[in-house]
């Protein structure tokens, strides 16, 4: 999906939030191939990379076992939309909301569905503790209580995600498509978005 038709998707506000059975999926990681996961690094498109999707993709991976891998965008900022109207859209009282989110293009699958990311010190059940600084919970009562200033301290909403089958993610990386590098949380929620993937280039380590 293209980033102007992720916009026109996320505007209409035809949106939903993925179910509790989506967070159990990846509750109980299995070890790679190689036992060496990379949840909680920053996956980084390399200048070649051939996939228009994802060119100059900096991705925060939320998991990655056997079974596959997941991760989303952090670099694609859509809109920013009041929380209330965000709610509302989701069927869910708005009383007492205020302030605004920030709405990302998370990745190419299902890109209606939204995930949020935030710090690690909020925790609802279902949260998934990507590395102990940073979370991700499909849950939108986070959402209620960011408009009520009773949230994490740090958010993103994205909609959509990054999605690899077994052995994929190995694969793309072999072929030097992506590399890698600690997820850092100012990375993930303060940084200039049209300035990120330059940063991350910046501060890419080469292996001898």
């Amino acid at each position: 999906m293209t980033l102007m038709r992720s916009r026109r998707a996320v505007l209409s506000l035809g949106v939903l939030f993925a179910t509790p059975a989506f967070s159990a999926a990846f509750a109980k990681p299995e070890a790679t191939q190689s036992g060496t996961s990379l949840a909680g690094q920053l996956l980084v498109a390399e200048p070649e990379m051939s996939d228009p999707r994802f060119a100059k993709s900096v991705i925060l991976m939320v998991q990655h076992d056997q079974k596959g891998a997941l991760g989303i965008v952090i670099n694609r900022p859509v809109d920013e939309v009041p929380v209330a109207k965000l709610l509302n859209a989701l069927g869910i009282d708005s009383k007492d909301s205020d302030g605004s989110v920030r709405l990302f293009a998370g990745g190419p699958v299902q890109p209606d569905v939204g995930l949020i990311v935030h710090s690690a010190e909020y925790r609802l059940t279902g949260t998934i503790n990507i590395d102990g600084r940073v979370a991700m919970t499909t849950d939108p009562q986070v959402l209620r209580d960011i408009g009520r200033h009773e949230g994490p301290r740090q958010s993103l909403v994205a909609f959509g995600y990054a999605g690899w089958g077994p052995g994929q993610l190995e694969g793309e990386l072999s072929l030097r498509g992506w590399f890698t590098m600690p997820e850092d949380p100012t990375l993930v929620f303060d940084f200039d978005r049209d300035k990120l993937w330059d940063e991350t280039m910046k501060r890419r380590t080469i292996p001898l």
